[in-house]
């Protein structure tokens, strides 16, 4: 099977070619940081059969963060047979520089010019049939959100047929001692000998620690050595500049421009967006009328009550009881299906008619922020304030994909460039980010006395704020500098949004739905014993202590197994009145920050390790009580009834 790579960097239509080739969806998504994994389909064409793999977005074959590494060590490791870089046609004066890194390594270059039509919106006319002389490699232009061009992609790739690329040519000096250190390796290296010694030259670690075991180890550090001495600047610095001049002559040829024409009005809204003064309201706006009025209002209230009343109320719960009864007499097995913990009237109940309601709406709000692009200029506004807890703009990203599946949010962490933003994230994401489900559940729940919505809301981020500031300070390490490709504001694409949400709908109701019904046969099975009364027992002096029923313990104990589960089982009692107003406050706020569910928690201990995720789950467990005694004590000065 002839292997074929999508490369590039993130946001650049990957994912949109991916699917085009394969006819797989895959999320596309309009801001950085989409794909973290490798994705794999198949093209058949006539006899032939093509592996179109999807690479996490790259920058550059030196690499700052995991999906970086993960694409230059696919590209080492595997040797694609073809290489598509695609890139975005207005950004082609930084993207074109992963281009020549490519040819340097020997890579089986088609370069595709995507965002085609957006670029000559803006007055950009490029010259492809010159490009491609000049390069040495095929040359294709598309649309692909248009699906423009992507016909006589496929077509260069079923063709190809690998030739001697062009090498743009560094000054003499460093040309020398590339050429010096080629000769000196012995191994391979999956790269070209050429881009090795220049990998060594921009300092990049991995090579680096490869080369060790060379003979001729110690000539090449002096040769590198002897090279930056020559210069005021790094040596990164300096190839860099002279890269990127090579650029800029190789545009001069082939950019036609015929004047830019800009899009006022969306270039008004987007810088309103992520400017402090402006992009706060706007994320206010956001914030109610997607989280609060459509999730929370709408998903968590409206459907979730509709669901239940309506439709298994009236007509598949009768359904249910009357089959079970019927067919089955022993006491047991009707209490396993339908009893207090039955695997129909607790998991499949909780499931459908709690849970996928609110998540349904949860995605469709978010598919419809990153389709528009708000999410980078989201990015862009909060920066500043992420410093304070030791991260940078771009882990906005994996934190507001975790009030959509903390286990989702938590391996996009995998984007973020350095192992200490990934922990400080990924705690941040198990503490005080609530899952869609949770989040609708808590707003629905509370929803009817707007001050305690308030209270909880700012209750929560006051301890993500503090929870985070503290562990940046205490963690060694700065935080990375911050950078991120800004899309323009586009339109959603209707058939994008439903298309997504409901593919993540089914991602995540595949997930859950098995643990809810594994949930529902433990609890059974506990219950059966006396184990549970016993564990619930034993909990009990904890609930009394920060001033809630002993039965609130349940749901604690289901918090454990999925935070939706237990969100679930609050808004259970909830409807059967056995919480005030003030207990409700009480249970949201320390079930918000409780520990996270089994499956974010086993994606924590494989990411970050069993020592770390264990660490993590013992300061979470402190602090969510300790809010919850905190908040028993102050909540009498709110006048909650």
């Amino acid at each position: 099977m002839i292997k074929v790579a999508l490369v590039g960097s993130p946001n650049v239509g990957k994912s949109a070619i991916f699917n085009y080739l394969t006819s797989t969806y895959v999320t596309v998504s309009n801001y950085p940081g989409t794909t973290v994994d490798i994705s794999k389909g198949e093209l058949k064409v006539g006899g032939k059969k093509f592996e179109i793999i999807d690479t996490p977005g790259i920058y550059s074959l030196m690499p700052l963060t995991d999906e970086e590494r993960v694409t230059r060590q696919f590209l080492s490791k595997e040797h694609p047979d073809v290489v598509v870089h695609v890139v975005d046609t207005k950004n082609i004066s930084r993207m074109l520089m992963l281009t020549l890194q490519l040819l340097d390594a020997d890579a089986p270059v088609i370069l595709n010019l995507n965002m085609i039509d957006e670029s000559r919106a803006l007055g950009m006319d490029i010259d492809i049939t010159r490009l491609a002389d000049i390069l040495g490699i095929p040359v294709n232009a598309s649309s692909a959100v248009k699906k423009t061009g992507l016909e006589p992609l496929k077509k260069e790739i079923i063709r190809y047929q690998a030739k001697q690329s062009v090498k743009l040519r560094f000054s003499a000096d460093i040309e020398q001692t590339i050429e010096r250190i080629s000769n000196l390796l012995t191994a391979d290296y999956g790269l070209s000998a050429r881009m090795v010694a220049l990998l060594l030259l921009h300092g990049d670690e991995m090579i680096d620690k490869s080369i060790r075991s060379e003979a001729a180890y110690g000539r090449i550090a002096n040769e590198v050595k002897e090279l930056a001495a020559h210069y005021q600047y790094s040596l990164d610095y300096v190839l860099t500049v002279e890269r990127q001049d090579m650029v800029e002559k190789i545009l001069q040829l082939v950019i036609r421009s015929k004047g830019v024409r800009r899009n006022n009005s969306a270039e008004n809204l987007g810088r309103w967006a992520r400017e402090p003064l402006t992009g706060v309201p706007v994320l206010l706006l956001v914030l109610y009328l997607g989280l609060y009025l459509f999730v929370g209002q709408f998903g968590a209230g409206y459907l979730v009550d509709y669901i239940d009343d309506s439709i298994f109320s009236k007509s598949i719960t009768p359904f249910i009881e009357q089959v079970v009864y019927s067919h089955i007499s022993e006491e047991w097995a009707q209490s396993l299906l339908i009893g207090q913990y039955g695997v129909f009237s607790l998991g499949f109940r909780y499931a459908f008619v709690i849970i996928l309601p609110i998540v349904g709406t949860f995605f469709l709000v978010f598919a419809i922020l990153e389709d528009c692009g708000y999410l980078p200029r989201l990015a862009l506004l909060v920066d500043r304030l992420f410093k304070h807890f030791g991260l940078n703009g771009r882990a906005v990203i994996p934190l507001t994909l975790g009030l959509g599946c903390g286990t989702m949010a938590v391996m996009v962490t995998r984007t973020l460039e350095s192992r200490r933003e990934r922990i400080l994230a990924t705690f941040l994401l198990s503490l005080a980010i609530p899952c869609s489900a949770q989040l609708g559940l808590v707003l629905a729940i509370l929803s009817h006395n707007s001050t305690a919505v308030i209270i909880w809301a700012s209750y929560v981020l006051a301890v993500f704020a503090i929870s985070g500031w503290l562990s940046a300070k205490i963690m060694p390490g700065s935080r990375s500098a911050f950078y991120m490709e800004i899309p323009p504001l586009r339109m959603p694409i209707l058939s994008n949004i439903i298309t997504k949400a409901y593919t993540r709908m089914a991602w995540y109701f595949i997930e859950i739905l098995p643990v809810f019904i594994i949930t529902s046969f433990i609890l059974w099975l506990g219950d059966r014993t006396g184990i549970l009364a016993q564990i619930i027992t034993s909990t009990e002096p904890l609930m009394a202590m920060i001033g809630l029923p002993k039965e609130t313990a349940q749901t604690f104990l289901l918090g454990f197994f999925r935070r939706d589960y237990g969100a679930a089982g609050l808004y259970d009692m909830c409807s059967t009145g056995l919480l005030n107003d003030r207990q409700l406050l009480i249970a949201a706020v320390t079930l918000t920050l409780f520990v996270p569910c089994v499956a974010q928690l086993v994606v924590t201990v494989k990411e970050r390790g069993p020592a770390t995720a264990l660490l993590m789950v013992i300061l979470i467990i402190c602090i969510a009580f300790s809010a919850g005694l905190a908040m028993f004590h102050i909540s009498d000065l709110f006048n909650l009834a």
